[in-house]
């Protein structure tokens, strides 16, 4: 990484953990250590995206979230710390973005337009892990744990709809992450996946087997086991590149197996509870 693009990635960073504050150019293109001249070209040339626009979608990607997962959400509250000055103004932009308003996405929210327009960050960060790519692996070994399990079965850009239920009955369950660890078994890769045919688990842990009423949850088994592990600090739009690299170049460089078991995450902090690239989640391929 050269100094230039360390210094972009540092403003990009700034970004992500100060979504409330208002910017100038000014004030970013001194964290860059570049003339506010050469600033957006430079970023733009870099990442792909003016600044500008990357500011507005990563802020009203935090409003979409908040607005979708957390039922105590509330609008005008949401919109004032994303740096928008009314109800109306946030309106109008998240629905020039998304084709709804964000009182009509709370409601029911149409993720196919959102993820659309999200493009190009996702793009943007994977190329910044690409780059950056220092994997730390560990050998660990992995305890039993029993889950609650929410089957999502579909398209990828279905599950947040999944994961939105999964929230709901959580709370209702008396199951939130502050008392059960958060666990996802990842089946399949979107990216050679018929959409329809994709698998992506949501779980729970739960301290024995309980009796389930509802049909849409199931109980299920991390088995122990041993497993290599890499903890994933930032959003899941670049976690991909980790998962990459365990299963070609590391696994081919160790003396270790695939155990018959899917990979897995255990989600330790969730985006919008913190930031973006502040997400923590360790990822597990089970080796033997």
């Amino acid at each position: 990484m050269t100094i230039y693009q360390k210094k972009l990635q540092e403003v990009v960073d700034f970004i992500e953990s100060n979504l409330d504050k208002n910017f100038s150019v000014d004030e970013l293109s001194k964290l860059a250590g570049l003339s506010k001249y050469h600033f957006h070209r430079q970023f733009t040339a870099y990442f792909g995206v003016p600044v500008i626009s990357m500011i507005r979608l990563l802020r009203l990607k935090r409003a979409a979230f908040k607005l979708s997962f957390r039922s105590d959400s509330n609008i005008l509250a949401i919109a004032l710390e994303n740096g928008f000055e009314s109800h109306e103004a946030f309106s109008r932009s998240f629905k020039k973005h998304f084709g709804q308003s964000p009182s009509e996405f709370k409601q029911s929210a149409d993720w196919s337009i959102w993820n659309k327009k999200y493009e190009s960050i996702i793009k943007l960060r994977k190329k910044v892990m690409a780059i950056n790519e220092r994997f730390d692996v560990k050998i660990v070994d992995f305890p039993e744990v029993n889950l609650a399990v929410m089957e999502h079965r579909g398209a990828p850009i279905f599950l947040n709809e999944t994961i939105q239920k999964f929230i709901a009955w959580r709370k209702s369950s008396g199951l939130p992450p502050s008392r059960s660890r958060t666990f996802n078994l990842i089946y399949d890769d979107p990216r050679v996946t018929e959409p329809n045919d994709f698998r992506f688990d949501l779980g729970c842990a739960i301290s024995d087997a309980i009796k389930l009423s509802e049909s849409d949850i199931q109980n299920k088994v991390i088995p122990s086991g041993k497993c290599a592990m890499i903890r994933h600090i930032g959003s899941d739009d670049s976690i991909g590149v980790a998962v990459d690299y365990l299963y070609s170049q590391w696994i081919e460089q160790s003396n270790f197996e695939l155990r018959d078991f899917p990979l897995f995450f255990e989600r330790v902090s969730f985006f919008p509870e913190v930031p973006e690239n502040e997400m923590i989640t360790d990822i597990y391929l089970p080796i033997s």
